[in-house]
């Protein structure tokens, strides 16, 4: 039974039920109770009695500086008055131990449990209120000696301790259809699916590309390139309206492929690279190609001679390129680590003359510290572009494209491989490497983590959005299509319409 002054004697420790009321007091380890003080306490008031019944330890004798120094030290580490810990330690000291702002109950010697200092272990206290987030410890603070290796992270790492960030809607954390495509090509500079305004996924499979309409679910084989050493690179669609159907492929013998889709036939065939063609970006009827070989062509569609103008920037090979919505500035990216951004005035033919010579970028942005390949403008903010860096690198960077300046890092912890915003939400989704090969949805501009969507067996490599923007497919080095109700369903929509149609059983037997 509990004493009088409100804590548990040592002989107290047996609970015995209240015969009137049926309750029973259960001791409970006050939050503020250091365990490591009271087992110093206890240790040292142990050998402190033993000494005041003559079994004095000669080893004990002379060794009051390095007592001192070792009570100091515990009191540093342990963050606790040292004068408690002298008191507490010391039998011989009858004096009240001086009042300390930690309520941490002191310890006295056994033998003195029936003196006004009564033996303090465990204490009937109210729950600990929540702490506040100022009170919150930081997860790589241990005992008031914080860690030399704390990553640098862009975000608060208390905020992210404190959980993920929920939003008015549900997220599917498993995927609404998962789809073979055997023969994806396992290559981080490589753009392999897109999705048109059509609402038809392109996929590029080897020396194949399949197309697959998500209103009806039907799927139909496009081309396969001729030759052994042949492949597709990249793949994206025209956009606007009469062009829809246009879908351009870049192969790895250097040449862009521009395919009629209704009538499925090549339309015609662009030169200009000398090694392959990994990326591909439209702007109305420009269509902008980035190579191996560093340059970036842009081509114009409707003219015999296609070849408008060569952007000349990067020092090694092309592996984004993006738009932004109203088509006046592009964005790249190359293995140098560079991210270039382009404007649009300096590349389109005047007067039907055509201007061969090279056009320089307007800025150089050099903070990433590998290759930046996931580019997407915010259909939200203009001049706002985000771009991922390769494993060395492993950020999201934000930037203002007016200015060139950097607005936000954030340290995702693995490569990433794709990003794209969402249309109707502040929302923007990244897909990563090694080591746990997730798609990330995160709160702009907070960047607070909303969900993280596991499935994929090796690095996400690909991602495209639908048109009206609630799902979002991956593709992977696993060789599986995933499917995922990500950006949820438009405000104007109650409910959105099946885009995946029901179907898929065509679509995985088609594209084996």
């Amino acid at each position: 039974t509990p004493s009088g002054d409100g804590f548990l004697s040592p002989r107290s420790l047996s609970y015995d039920l209240d015969r009137q009321t049926g309750c029973r007091f259960i001791p409970k380890r006050d939050a503020a109770v250091s365990m490591d003080v009271v087992r110093h306490v206890i240790t040292a008031a142990s050998g402190g009695a033993g000494m005041r019944e003559g079994k004095e330890n000669p080893k004990e004798v002379g060794v009051g500086v390095a007592d001192e120094f070792r009570r100091r030290m515990r009191g540093a580490l342990l963050s606790v008055d040292t004068e408690l810990t002298s008191n507490a330690a010391d039998p011989s000291n009858t004096s009240t131990p001086s009042t300390s702002s930690t309520p941490t109950s002191t310890i006295n010697s056994e033998n003195d449990h029936n003196s006004s200092n009564t033996t303090r272990l465990l204490s009937f206290n109210a729950a600990p209120s929540t702490p506040t987030r100022a009170s919150r410890v930081d997860p790589n603070c241990h005992d008031n000696i914080h860690v030399l290796s704390k990553p640098s992270l862009g975000y608060d790492p208390v905020s992210m301790s404190a959980g993920k960030v929920k939003v008015g809607r549900h997220i599917p954390s498993a995927p609404s259809r998962i789809l073979d495509a055997p023969e994806l090509v396992d290559d981080y500079y490589l753009n392999l699916i897109s999705w048109g305004s059509d609402n038809v996924l392109a996929v590029a499979l080897g020396q194949c590309v399949y197309l697959w309409n998500a209103s009806n679910g039907n799927i139909e084989h496009l081309l396969t390139l001729d030759g052994q050493d042949d492949y597709v690179t990249s793949v994206n669609w025209a956009q606007g309206q009469g062009c829809s159907h246009y879908v351009a492929v870049g192969t790895n013998n250097a040449a862009v492929q521009l395919w009629d889709t209704k009538a499925l036939k090549l339309v015609r065939t662009m030169n200009g690279h000398t090694q392959r063609v990994g990326s591909l970006a439209w702007n109305k009827h420009w269509l902008t190609s980035g190579g191996r070989d560093s340059a970036i062509i842009q081509h114009d569609v409707r003219a015999a001679n296609h070849r408008c103008a060569t952007f000349v920037g990067h020092k090694q090979e092309v592996c984004g390129l993006r738009w932004n919505d109203d088509g006046t500035q592009l964005a790249s990216g190359g293995n140098e680590n560079y991210l270039c951004l382009w404007d649009a005035a300096m590349s389109q033919r005047r007067n039907g003359a055509v201007d061969l010579s090279a056009v320089g970028p307007r800025q150089i942005l050099t903070q990433h510290k590998a290759a930046v390949k996931a580019l997407d403008w915010c259909p939200h903010h203009r001049g706002l572009l985000a771009s991922g860096g390769g494993t060395a690198d492993r950020t999201i960077k934000f930037w203002n494209t007016n200015s060139g300046a950097l607005l936000n890092s954030i340290d995702t912890g693995s490569q990433v491989c794709s990003l794209l915003w969402s249309k109707h939400n502040k929302e923007i989704c990244s897909s990563h490497g090694f080591s746990e090969n997730q798609i990330c949805l995160w709160s702009y501009p907070t960047m607070n983590k909303i969900t993280e969507l596991k499935g994929h067996t090796a690095r996400v490599l690909h991602m495209a959005q639908s048109p009206d923007g609630s799902t979002v497919v991956s593709a992977a080095a696993d060789e599986t299509l995933r499917f995922w109700n990500v950006f949820g369903n438009p405000p104007s929509k109650q409910k959105s319409s099946a885009v995946l149609g029901g179907v898929v059983g065509g679509f995985m037997g088609g594209i084996r």
